[in-house]
C-alpha cells in the first residue's frame, strides 16, 4: 500500500471539500455543536504558523514555513496537507538520521535518508500517512499550507 499520495491542482480543492465535508458531517452525527472560525482569525494563524483548532480526532493547523524543517515521523497523526501559497520540496520515507522522541508519539531527527523527494507547489494536496517520515527541506519565503491532521484512534 501507498503511504504517501499527491494529487494534481486540478482535483486537489475538490478533495478538501469533500474531506472537510466529512470530518463537518462525522461532528454532525456525534456531536451537534459546530467550530466557526473567522477569517481574521486566520489570517492572524498564517501570519506566525499555528494550530486552529485541535481534538482527540483531528486537528487542523494554519502551517508556515521560511525554511527547511527536521525530519518528523507522527505515531498517529496522518497529515492531510493543502498548499496555499508558495513551493517546497519534501522528503518521505527512507529513515530518519539521529532520530529522537521529542513529545508522545513524536519523533525529530536532523535528515532522511534514502527517501523519496518530491515538489509541491499551490493547489496540490499531499498526504502523508502515520509512521512515515517526512520533511521539508527546502521551501519559499513564505511557504503557507494548510495541515489537517487525522489520529489514529483519536475519537472526536
Amino acid at each position: 500500500m501507498n503511504s504517501v499520495l499527491s494529487i494534481s491542482r486540478g482535483r486537489a480543492l475538490a478533495l478538501c471539500l469533500v474531506a472537510a465535508a466529512g470530518i463537518v458531517q462525522a461532528a454532525k452525527t456525534t456531536d451537534p455543536d459546530t467550530k466557526f472560525i473567522p477569517a481574521a482569525t486566520v489570517s492572524a494563524a498564517f501570519a506566525k504558523g499555528m494550530p486552529l483548532f485541535e481534538t482527540a480526532g483531528y486537528k487542523i493547523h494554519a502551517s508556515r514555513r521560511e525554511a527547511p524543517g527536521m525530519a518528523e515521523v507522527h505515531a498517529k497523526d496522518t497529515d492531510i496537507i493543502y498548499v496555499l501559497d508558495g513551493t517546497a520540496t519534501v522528503v518521505t520515507g527512507g529513515d530518519v538520521v539521529d532520530g529522537r522522541t521529542t513529545a508522545a508519539d513524536e519523533i525529530r531527527g536532523a535528515s532522511i535518508r534514502g527517501g523519496t523527494t518530491r515538489r509541491l507547489a499551490k493547489g496540490d494536496v499531499f498526504v502523508v500517512a502515520n509512521g512515515v517520515p517526512h520533511q521539508f527541506t527546502e521551501t519559499t519565503n513564505p511557504f503557507l499550507y494548510y495541515v489537517v491532521k487525522a489520529t489514529a484512534g483519536g475519537g472526536r
